[in-house]
């Protein structure tokens, strides 16, 4: 069965080809960020229009990668939600006109579900089950993946989201849009301990996570800096100095909690998704990850055990088409007839997650 998904959540347009027996065929991304960021952020409006203009020719593009054509699609999936209004109504419309005109389903698709899902996608794939570490836009979760479809929300963030902390903390520190990337790049430059910022929540004896307090402690910084010099303009290295530490603060909570979560569901294995995916702190941090069980009563504490970790390859961290088709496919038993699209702005997880 061969799979088109359509991603237009917010400000990628995202086309991509799936193959239920042979895997990834294309994908073809444009993103919008050269146009946003004169505006140093995401306008809902210009994101909508743009994706009404790529719509057609990356599909078209991704059709001659895989060498198909219309004719050999069996199916359309795209993201119903959650995102911009605007921008998944542009993608509903396209993906159920294309599906209603070929005579074909079409498949709804939460968006965060293909994050979840879009580790599988890598050469090296994870075994069912794990514990997944979601942190993309303005989301952070942990979840216990049994199944595609089998979820249990584990924990989230009560407040701002990991990538909307690092997003926020770098228009403050008046770093180019988009600004969570330039901040890890930059922290690469940063001094271990110049600062030294709160872990929120590190010791809690749940699974959520709060990050705005974070942020209100790097604007507290910032302006003591500034006091200092006597300048509105912060010093390059204390800048990079103050990027090091954030970073370092939110990899620190994501690993604590991503361990707890391990060891309260008893997974060894442990797949991260979404933008924050990408930064290279929490790579390295995970990368090396292991657990130590506790003693059991009146006896000796076990030894520390290894986790695997699963990373989706760097393309596949932001939004992208390839993990909607991908979910799609999986879900060919939940596939509607074309023709009574709706999109879901504010989606709950509820919906989708077990246990939520």
């Amino acid at each position: 069965m061969l799979v088109l998904g359509i991603e237009s959540s917010c400000d990628e347009t995202g086309v991509a080809l799936y193959d239920s027996a042979r895997g990834l065929l294309a994908h073809e991304l444009h993103t919008q960020m050269a146009m946003h960021a004169e505006y140093g952020g995401v306008v809902p409006e210009l994101a909508s229009r743009d994706h009404i203009r790529r719509l057609v020719p990356l599909t078209e593009a991704a059709l001659q990668a895989a060498g198909k054509s219309y004719a050999d699609i069996d199916a359309v999936a795209f993201t119903q939600g959650p995102g911009l209004g605007g921008a998944l109504l542009a993608g509903a419309s396209f993906a159920n006109a294309l599906a209603f005109a070929l005579g074909k389903p079409v498949i709804p698709v939460h968006h965060l579900e293909g994050h979840l899902l879009s580790p599988l996608l890598a050469d090296e794939r994870p075994e069912f089950p794990f514990v997944a570490l979601l942190v993309s836009g303005g989301h952070s979760q942990l979840m216990a993946v049994r199944d595609v479809g089998d979820y249990t929300l584990l924990g989230e963030s009560v407040d701002d989201a990991a990538g909307e902390a690092f997003d926020k903390t770098a228009k403050l520190l008046g770093l180019p849009y988009p600004g969570g990337a330039k901040l890890s790049e930059l922290a690469r430059l940063g001094t271990p301990g110049a600062f030294v910022f709160p872990r929120p929540m590190l010791h809690s004896p749940d699974l959520q996570m709060s990050f705005s307090g974070l942020k209100t402690a790097v604007l507290t910084a910032v302006q003591k800096v500034r006091d200092e010099t006597g300048s509105d303009n912060i010093p390059e290295q204390t800048r990079n100095d103050i990027c090091r530490a954030f970073q370092d603060a939110v990899v620190e909570v994501l690993a604590a909690k991503a361990q707890k979560a391990l060891l309260d569901t008893g997974f060894r294995t442990l797949v991260v998704a979404g933008g924050v995916g990408a930064n290279w702190k929490l790579r390295e941090v995970l990368g090396g990850l292991s657990v130590r069980p506790p003693a059991a009563k009146g006896g000796k504490r076990p030894p520390a055990e290894q986790v695997q970790v699963f990373f989706p390859p760097l393309e596949y961290c932001t939004d992208n088409g390839a993990m909607i088709a991908f979910a799609g496919a999986m879900h060919l038993q939940s596939v509607q007839k074309a023709g009574g699209f709706g999109v879901k702005p504010r989606w709950p997880l509820a919906e989708i997650v077990k246990g939520a």
